[in-house]
């Protein structure tokens, strides 16, 4: 572990532009856990509430699942070590850009600016039929299905439904930002959700050194991964964030 962290450190130190792509796994320091997998939130929830054409036909069942999952469990949940360090390198200009698959807000609050939401952000809200924005924040969900302020429309949560395609300028930002960064950090990202899973092979095929950080091997790890450290992400980043100094 020493020898790839003492690597990891010399390839940061060495780069002209590093690139974060960050998954749910950074977050689970935070107390949020993943979707998947051990103690995921589909274990608890049936993930069709997120399904796009569940999500209108049966719109009062899913917000009621939506409100405890996205607003009630997370709205207290804050930043991690992890979000802080990579916010920090951002701040000093060793890191250009984060690209997350997270929806939690957790990068932005934890003083990250250029972060590329891949999947949208569930702390905001818009109104499918006038187009309204509306911060989860500033919303009180008095009602147990939500509607419009403004218009009486159905709302959705700013994110990425099942069967929705990724935000247009998202995606082309966070091909950009793979084809031209020549360090890539994997940081709790386990290669299973597509098409997300297909930017660390991009900036690999482009010659970008692949540093991952998480607990265990994922699909990455013997594919493209270059520096594979394993252990919890703030653990990792703070030891990497010492080794620079």
């Amino acid at each position: 572990m020493k020898n790839q962290l003492e690597q990891a450190a010399h390839a940061i130190k060495s780069a002209k532009k590093i690139v974060a792509f960050t998954g749910a796994g950074i977050s689970v320091e935070s107390g949020i856990p993943p979707f998947r997998g051990e103690g995921g939130i589909w274990n608890t929830y049936d993930p069709i509430v997120l399904d796009l054409d569940y999500f209108f036909s049966h719109y009062s069942q899913a917000w009621q699942a939506i409100k405890s999952i996205f607003y009630d469990f997370l709205k207290d949940k804050k930043p991690n070590d992890a979000h802080h360090v990579l916010a920090k390198w951002e701040a000093n200009s060793r890191l250009e850009a984060i690209i997350t698959q997270n929806i939690d807000n957790l990068h932005i609050e934890a003083g990250s600016r250029n972060v590329i939401e891949f999947h949208g952000n569930a702390q905001r809200i818009n109104c499918t039929d006038c187009g309204l924005l509306i911060e989860a924040g500033k919303w009180t969900f008095t009602e147990k299905t939500p509607f419009c302020p403004d218009c009486g429309g159905r709302l959705k949560p700013d994110f990425v439904f099942f069967g929705e395609n990724i935000p247009h300028q998202a995606f082309l930002d966070s091909q950009q930002a793979a084809l031209t960064c020549d360090v890539m950090l994997i940081i709790g990202a386990s290669g299973e959700v597509s098409p997300a899973n297909r930017i660390p092979e991009l900036a690999k095929t482009n010659g970008a050194t692949i540093i991952e950080i998480n607990p265990g091997e994922t699909l990455y790890t013997n594919r493209v991964t270059d520096i594979y450290l394993k252990g919890a992400a703030g653990k990792v980043l703070s030891d990497i964030d010492t080794a620079l100094q």
